[in-house]
């Protein structure tokens, strides 16, 4: 069994650490987090628990790692594209599993195989510098399941695999509405704590607290007309889970949009709220407030 985990940052590092200890992995990754890997191995901070990791791992993908049973992307979305052209002869009719934020990886991915496996995680990765992560925080067990919906052997394998690794992860016939309820969550707390410059528990506060509500009802408004089917009824019942639990389990991680501006890098607002903003439009739907977070987010960029 090989799996290869392409554009691995601090998602797909700590992904790859974990399985190492259960398959055979390969990650494809930056200069220098590949030349750290190659001095002292992967160093894992936080609620994963703590110790170095040695596994294969270079920029480019040798030869040997060609026709893998699993290729995991784990990049930012804004790299799904290139990702998928850059290793197009690997993962064509391969099964590809999209570990990332956001709505449409998934959509790309399935322009260059037909094998596409949905995954959802709402787990806190933070750099600790090159090769060095720290695991902040867990609201929910990972989830895949066949995209847009579905379950087979392939994917119950993978999870079985994941699970073996020893992170918490559940197989799902309806990976679409799992997708959704983790966008929901980032667009709700990550562009707002990514401007603001604040850990996610301060967005309880009452004033920060009405602008998360508003962002939520609005994306329900979409995803209504989207035909997606959530696990809370209304944006209120949706508001109430995100407030005493999902907040308080991530209370004191920052958004990653936040650490995207310090290190002066695009953002996936395009795939959050922004994806948000343009479904809404397909539709004839008003969302100033998703409207005004992302041209905020996409001026910060710019500074």
């Amino acid at each position: 069994m090989k799996i290869v985990v392409l554009g691995a940052g601090a998602v797909g590092l700590a992904i790859a650490a974990k399985l190492s200890r259960v398959v055979n992995v390969h990650a494809v990754a930056r200069k220098r987090h590949a030349d750290a890997m190659r001095k002292r191995g992967l160093l894992m901070t936080g609620i994963w628990g703590e110790g170095t990791y040695r596994f294969s791992c270079s920029e480019s993908l040798p030869d040997a790692w060609h026709g893998a049973d699993y290729y995991i992307i784990t990049a930012k979305s804004t790299d799904t594209e290139a990702v998928c052209r850059q290793f197009v002869g690997e993962i064509r009719g391969r099964e590809v599993v999209s570990l990332q934020n956001g709505i449409g990886n998934e959509e790309i991915i399935g322009r260059y195989t037909d094998r596409v496996v949905g995954g959802m995680a709402i787990t806190g990765f933070e750099w600790r510098g090159d090769a060095s992560v720290h695991v902040s925080v867990e609201a929910a067990p990972m989830k895949f399941g066949r995209f847009p919906s579905g379950m087979d052997d392939s994917v119950r394998r993978l999870v079985d695999l994941i699970r073996e690794a020893g992170i918490r992860v559940e197989a799902t016939d309806d990976i679409g509405s799992d997708l959704w309820s983790k966008t929901l969550y980032n667009c709700a707390l990550n562009p707002l704590g990514a401007v603001t410059n604040v850990p996610y528990g301060a967005l309880a506060d009452q004033h920060a607290w009405a602008i998360v509500a508003a962002i939520v009802r609005e994306v329900y408004q979409v995803v209504r007309a989207e035909g997606v089917a959530l696990p809370w009824g209304t944006a209120e019942a949706y508001l109430e889970y995100l407030k005493t639990e999902q907040l308080p389990a991530t209370a004191a991680h920052h958004s990653s949009m936040l650490q995207d501006l310090a290190r002066g890098r695009r953002t996936e607002i395009d795939f959050l709220n922004g994806a948000v903003t343009d479904l809404a439009r397909k539709h004839g739907i008003d969302v100033p407030y998703n409207t005004c977070i992302t041209e905020l987010i996409r001026f910060r960029e710019r500074l």
